[in-house]
């Protein structure tokens, strides 16, 4: 009866010592939008943006807030971000997907002489850089754009290819 139960204990040990801690993804794809929902509890409305640090959407309600958001003025599509600083920089707008990838993957290292509001306008085939207000970095690619009315409202959707820097480097891992 002792062996079993140090046997069964072994086991459970060796079973919890196996067990993998899920690592946040520091690069990914992701599609956001503005579609607003209501929160009856807050009585509040809200979108969902990117975390780059959880590499999630996140609602606009959420702590954490998102990074960013996307939203559109009609004319244009734009990164708004919540963190009172500027945060945005664009490095290239290529006039291809095959141009904008290689210059995604190829860049590892960026100078940034002057951070934007807002990343504006948002376009396919365009590279940004977006710095958090704790001072860490992403690449961003941005893959497509929708934009609409819904629902007589301006409608807003990117879906975007991002590699997330959380040690506070301007350096990215090359691919």
């Amino acid at each position: 009866m002792k062996r079993s139960i140090f046997l069964l204990a072994l086991f459970l040990l060796f079973m919890n010592s196996c067990e993998e801690e899920e690592s946040i993804p520091a690069s990914g794809t992701v599609t956001i939008d503005n579609t607003l929902a209501y929160n009856a509890v807050s009585q509040a409305y809200y979108a969902f943006g990117f975390l780059f640090s959880k590499a999630e959407k996140v609602s606009t309600l959420s702590s954490p807030k998102p990074d960013i958001t996307v939203d559109s003025d009609g004319a244009s599509l734009f990164f708004q971000t919540n963190n009172f600083r500027n945060s945005f920089y664009r490095t290239g707008e290529y006039a291809d997907q095959t141009s904008a990838v290689k210059a995604f993957k190829e860049l590892t290292e960026v100078n940034v002489d002057q951070w934007l509001e807002w990343a504006s306008p948002l376009k396919p085939n365009q590279v940004w850089i977006y710095r958090s207000g704790a001072g860490h970095y992403a690449k961003i690619r941005i893959i497509s754009t929708v934009s609409e009315v819904r629902d007589n409202r301006d409608y807003a959707e990117c879906t975007v290819e991002w590699v997330y820097q959380p040690d506070g480097s301007l350096t990215f891992p090359g691919k």
